[in-house]
């Protein structure tokens, strides 16, 4: 099969189910992945034939779309803060707002700063070896309740040539941490039953519900259980970061507050959300 004629039966198979601008992108992704092509490369050579073997590849990527998986799970890859992470049913996607708590924690140190991180429901890991990336001189510990999410997290760790400390740990049953810290970073599950409605379906489908969902009753859970912990295992002029639900900025500074952390800022993601917060004990 040509070249042209697999671009043709992608678009073909999916121009019903996602915009033409979406499935030009998955198909050059697919063609990087899978043929080891670029985009250009691909322009410059639409006549090039594929193998069968290469052809199914794109087939079963096509089926998977269809049933609105996550093209980061079909590729088992993404890139979080310009580094590359495997990804896979455990673990959430790492969005592009969690890049901004990144470099919100990273702009307040310089590369010899923060000598004892801890990265709680470090899923992925993206977050922990973001920070170990790029402040060489840190200690970057991270933990999550789940052993799968621990497995990829370690490989991603590897993958980014970077040491961190990775623990299994449920945080709502935890009674103390390992040590004291001078940064200690959070993202936990926050999204409200009630909000599903506003999710899309491949998030709803694909990704684990454990690391995105908190009950209505109780949406400031995880919160809750990490500031108690964090006042009692920061440094004298440690830090503690939250990404947080955009609707509960409010309700997140009163808490914080009722736990005895000062100097409460709450900073906006790049489409105007109350997204993140730090804070000192």
């Amino acid at each position: 099969m040509k070249i042209s004629k697999l671009k043709n039966d992608f678009q073909n198979a999916l121009s019903r189910l996602y915009p033409s601008e979406e499935i030009q992108s998955f198909f050059n992704i697919f063609s990087e992945k899978y043929l080891n092509l670029s985009r250009i490369e691909i322009a410059l050579n639409p006549e090039r034939t594929i193998s069968e073997t290469e052809a199914e590849k794109f087939q079963k990527a096509i089926f998977r779309l269809k049933i609105h998986e996550p093209i980061q799970y079909i590729i088992g890859e993404t890139e979080f803060y310009g580094l590359p992470f495997k990804v896979n049913k455990h673990t959430l996607i790492p969005r592009p707002e969690t890049e901004e708590l990144v470099e919100w924690i990273l702009s307040g140190f310089p590369p010899s700063g923060a000598r004892g991180i801890l990265d709680i429901g470090t899923g992925t890991g993206c977050i922990a070896i973001s920070l170990a990336k790029n402040l060489p001189n840190a200690k970057v510990s991270a933990l999550d309740i789940s052993k799968e999410a621990l497995k990829i997290a370690e490989a991603n760790a590897k993958l980014n040539k970077v040491e961190v400390d990775f623990f299994q740990t449920d945080i709502l049953a935890a009674e103390t941490l390992p040590k004291k810290y001078d940064v200690i970073v959070s993202n936990p599950p926050y999204v409200r039953e009630l909000e599903k409605k506003q999710m899309q379906q491949n998030v709803l489908k694909y990704e684990p519900h454990s690391a995105l969902y908190v009950k209505d009753e109780d949406p400031l859970l995880f919160y809750r259980a990490i500031s108690r912990l964090a006042k009692n295992h920061l440094n004298p002029g440690g830090k503690l970061f939250f990404e947080i639900n955009e609707y509960l900025a409010y309700e997140m500074t009163e808490l914080l507050k009722a736990e005895g952390f000062k100097n409460i800022e709450i900073k906006k993601d790049i489409y105007g959300k109350d997204r993140m917060l730090k804070c000192k004990i």
